[in-house]
């Protein structure tokens, strides 16, 4: 924009060293390739168990998404608990354990010990001494068939239900969506005050029987 009336001729120098403030990104090739071959270097590290952990079936959070479920960061100690486990044991077979995470509902609690179960039936379990195995240990047969789990561990699963077709009546044509919403949000917001004076009416009605 130019300057107006008699005012200093702009003559700004805001080209000086503008090669050290700008980022380039030319390694990003490169990190694919890294990053490539460092995953493919654990899965041979840690072969022949799984790449990843196992990870517990939460809600996502806000209103909007909490009907879609996800893979979360890791089960809770009540979850490992209800599935016969302890944390450290937990820990040593693959098992992605979050100190932090509480449950909210004893659905989620329920689903998530139900995986943990399903998880250990399909376990193979090396025995750290093959000469003398534990209880619970896998059998040499079965550790010969174990093989690599490169992807997720039990991916959770989500199914989509379609609403399915039907004639449309009456009372769906005649129904107000939005009215019937502010209509429940104002008996929710006036619950207390309604609740409030219906009890002091009843109050006054005693106290004029008396």
């Amino acid at each position: 924009m130019p300057s107006k009336r008699n005012q200093l001729v702009p003559n700004g120098h805001f080209h000086k060293d503008w090669q050290r403030y700008v980022k380039t990104w030319f390694n990003q090739p490169a990190r694919k390739i890294r990053r490539r071959q460092n995953r493919i270097a654990k899965a041979a590290r840690v072969a022949p168990r799984p790449v990843n952990r196992l990870r517990p079936v939460v809600a996502c959070p806000t209103f909007k998404y909490n009907v879609k479920q996800r893979a979360g960061r890791g089960f809770t100690l009540e979850e490992i608990k209800a599935a016969g486990l302890n944390q450290r044991q937990a820990q040593t077979i693959g098992i992605a354990v979050d100190f932090r995470r509480r449950n909210k509902s004893v659905e989620s609690l329920q689903l998530n010990a139900q995986r943990l179960k399903e998880y250990q039936s399909k376990l193979i379990l090396f025995p750290l001494n093959p000469k003398k195995p534990r209880k619970g240990d896998a059998t040499a047969e079965e550790v010969s068939k174990a093989t690599q789990i490169a992807g997720e561990v039990m991916p959770v699963k989500t199914s989509a239900k379609r609403p399915r077709a039907m004639a449309i009546t009456d009372d769906m044509k005649n129904f107000k969506a939005f009215q019937a919403i502010r209509q429940a949000r104002a008996y929710k917001r006036l619950h207390g005050i309604r609740a409030k004076r219906a009890a002091e009416a009843e109050a006054d009605e005693i106290s004029k029987k008396k």
